[in-house]
Formats: C-alpha cells, structure tokens, sequence
C-alpha cells in the first residue's frame, strides 16, 4: 500500500507565527515506517520526497506517485533508498541489490518501478528532480567517505558519512550521508548554518525510545525548537538554520537538493547572531 501526501512551503514571516503543533504539522515527518506500507511525504522545497517503506509481511512497489504528475515516479527524478533494518532488498532497473544496515543505493532517472522486500528491512527514501540519467550504484557503509568533526570539549565530536556526495558518485543533484556522534556528544551542525540555495532533510536515529533530541529551526535571529524522537524526519527550508542537541548520543542521516551538490556551499552563523 502506497500512501503520499503534500506539503507545502511555509515563508519565514509566517513560520515564525506557528505555534509548537504548528510547526511539528508542517516540518515534521513522525509515521515514516508503517508495517506493509509505502508512506511518502511530497514536499515543495525543492519538490524533494521524504519517505519511508517496510515491507512487513511481503514485498512493497513504489511507481505511480499522484504528486510527480508522471506515469513511474522516476521518469523525471533520482532517487536515495537507505536500509535501516538488517538485511533487504531492493529490485530496479531489471538489477536487484542486497542491502545491509545504513547502505545506500543511487537510482537514477528512468529506473522504473521499485520493489522493497526484506522482513527485517525498512528503507528510509529520498527523491528529487533529476535532468539526466546516471547509472544506479549501492554504496555500502564500507565504501563512505570518512570526515571526523568537532571535539569532545564542544561536545560535538562526530564522524560525516558521505555516501551520495562528488567524492564518491555523481548524481544530479542529491547529495546525502550520515553522521554519527561520538560517545558524550550531543550537538550536531554547531555553529549553525542555512543554504539558500538547497533545502535539506534531517532523520534521527539510533536514539534510545526513551530519548529525544531538541531540533533547532527558522531564521537565525527567530529561531525555534522541535522536540524529535527515532526514526523521525524534519524538513529544512533554505532559510532555515538546522541544528540540534540529543539527551544523549545519535545520529542522523542528512539529505540535500537544489541549485549545486557542493557539500561546503553553506551559509555560516556565527554563534552571536543567534536568537
């Protein structure tokens, strides 16, 4: 079963308005992975899909999304499939590929319908327009680029996972990985930032059920917080800063589409500018 829905794109002036259920309404993604379902969020930065699919009790299909317009989902997009569960499968292109924990596989434009299985699987989904056909590759966590960041006296020592990013693959404009924070650390992306020129979604994982992290968004100087559980994703616009403080360690895969796949063309804030 496929289930989509719209949402649309908030200004500044009326985000910063929004009240807490307000704003978890229209930036945050809490029922990603539902058993025996496909459950895709269609978002107007940068028409990026946000999703996520578990095939429970047998195989799911992704292909005819109303909000694409199109008669396959891929025709005219690229798309990220990342495997949170242990094993999985996913059957494209007339290719079929094994999937373990935090793999990623890159399809690219045209691939056609998409078939999920794996009873212990669930894919968390990206998509975004594309201009051109790129073959598809599975980059397996092995196969990442490693950055270390931060330190332990700022408490955001963390290891960038780059996965779909120009050292490692080309693609058209998707570029995304992982970062994982080291014992002790709690923030992630201090000093803040924004990409007017790129929107970008979060999803945080490997937080215990009994934990939360505080998920900073808006314009820097009208910021706002959300309170974010597992598996939950938040959508950034380019005017937004996204940040976030954890009650204890995590990580969190990181996805962004727009104008370039340049992984350092950011906006920078510095720590006295934010409110």
């Amino acid at each position: 079963m496929l289930k989509s829905n719209l949402r649309r794109a908030i200004d500044p002036r009326h985000a910063k308005t929004m009240n807490t259920s307000e704003l978890r309404a229209e930036f945050l993604i809490d029922d990603l992975f539902q058993d025996d379902e496909v459950c895709l969020t269609y978002s107007q930065y940068d028409r990026m899909i946000v999703g996520g699919a578990t095939p429970k009790t047998g195989p799911l299909v992704i292909d005819a999304v109303d909000q694409t317009g199109t008669p396959s989902w891929l025709d005219r997009r690229e798309a990220v499939l990342v495997n949170l569960g242990t094993s999985g499968t996913v059957e494209a292109g007339g290719s079929s590929y094994e999937m373990g924990r935090c793999d990623m596989l890159y399809l690219g434009m045209g691939s056609g319908s998409v078939t999920l299985s794996g009873a212990d699987a669930h894919f968390y989904i990206i998509s975004a327009p594309a201009h051109r056909e790129i073959p598809a590759r599975l980059v397996t966590i092995e196969d990442a680029v490693l950055v270390p960041l931060g330190g332990r006296d700022t408490s955001n020592e963390r290891i960038i996972y780059q996965f779909v990013h120009p050292a490692v693959m080309e693609s058209c404009q998707i570029v995304m990985g992982m970062t994982k924070l080291g014992t002790g650390s709690v923030w992630n992306t201090m000093p803040a930032h924004y990409h007017e020129r790129r929107s970008e979604a979060y999803l945080y994982l490997d937080l215990p059920e009994d934990q939360n992290v505080v998920h900073l968004m808006g314009e820097p100087d009208e910021t706002r917080h959300m309170i974010v559980r597992n598996e939950q994703a938040v959508l950034s616009p380019p005017w937004s800063i996204h940040c976030g403080a954890g009650t204890s360690s995590y990580a969190f895969i990181w996805a962004m589409a727009g104008d370039n796949v340049d992984y350092t063309d950011v906006d920078m804030v510095a720590m006295e500018d934010l409110r």
